[in-house]
């Protein structure tokens, strides 16, 4: 007896990429509505897959030319033009293979994607070595000796002798094996996967903080000087939490209302 067409789109819906082109050939005829309607989902499915794939081959060739075929470590920061909370640098070694799909500028992914691509990265990754910096920190020493202090702390964390270490912009000479690529976090691989697992941490870091400093909005600004923010330091004034020095704008300014 012929299988149901319910049976049929059952079968393309759960389908694994080896899978999909035997049910093609059997089934890529079938007139019914329900089936052509699977086919088209599951082809678009595997197309869009199969482009995934293209891109992120070309961040691990990309890290390939610019680092070798030796141990990398990507490096990328987060929170360095927050006013509120620390500043979080992520380094993190990956294998060449498996390639974890998703990875990419963390600015580019949603909430929901970066949350679901750092567990593949965690998943995956040989080593991860992350760094804060406080605030109180940040305003003793300036944020450019911050960086150094974060990203240093972070390398080292990883507990891994590199061949080649990765960073995202310009030149901070915190390692004797630093190679610096400008817009790194949308073109190397670890350095795209630092910039996730970065963001996520600070993310939950954020919102722990506004549980603990409610009416900053840190939840929903991650400590960046958004309106609801520094209105909120007009009226309450500053928390243990705030960059002082990064603030004194927002504290001297008139009220807004």
């Amino acid at each position: 007896m012929d299988a149901s067409a319910k049976d049929i789109a059952a079968r393309f819906a759960s389908a694994s990429e080896d899978e999909l082109d035997a049910l093609l050939e059997r089934y890529g005829e079938d007139p019914r509505k329900q089936v052509q309607s699977a086919i088209k989902k599951a082809v678009k499915a595997r197309d869009a897959l199969r482009a995934e794939r293209m891109r992120v081959a070309k961040l691990y060739a990309y890290q390939r030319e610019v680092a070798g075929d030796g141990i990398v470590i990507g490096v990328d920061e987060v929170g360095r033009g927050a006013v509120a909370g620390p500043l979080t640098v992520c380094a993190i070694c990956l294998p060449w293979e498996p390639m974890i799909l998703g990875i990419n500028d963390s600015k580019q992914l949603t909430p929901k994607m970066r949350e679901e691509v750092a567990g593949r990265i965690r998943d995956h990754a040989r080593s991860i070595g992350i760094c804060h910096i406080p605030p109180d920190t940040i305003d003793r020493v300036g944020m450019a000796r911050a960086l150094r202090m974060a990203m240093a702390g972070a390398i080292e964390k990883t507990g891994i002798e590199a061949d080649c270490v990765l960073i995202d912009g310009n030149p901070v000479h915190v390692h004797p094996k630093e190679v610096c690529v400008v817009k790194g976090d949308a073109r190397c691989a670890s350095i795209s996967a630092a910039s996730i697992v970065a963001k996520v941490t600070r993310d939950a870091l954020m919102d722990d903080l506004d549980a603990i400093y409610p009416g900053y909005g840190f939840a929903s600004s991650k400590g960046y000087a958004s309106q609801e923010h520094i209105d909120a330091i007009r009226a309450h004034g500053l928390t243990p939490v705030h960059r002082s020095t990064f603030c004194g704008n927002f504290i001297e300014a008139p009220r807004l209302f």
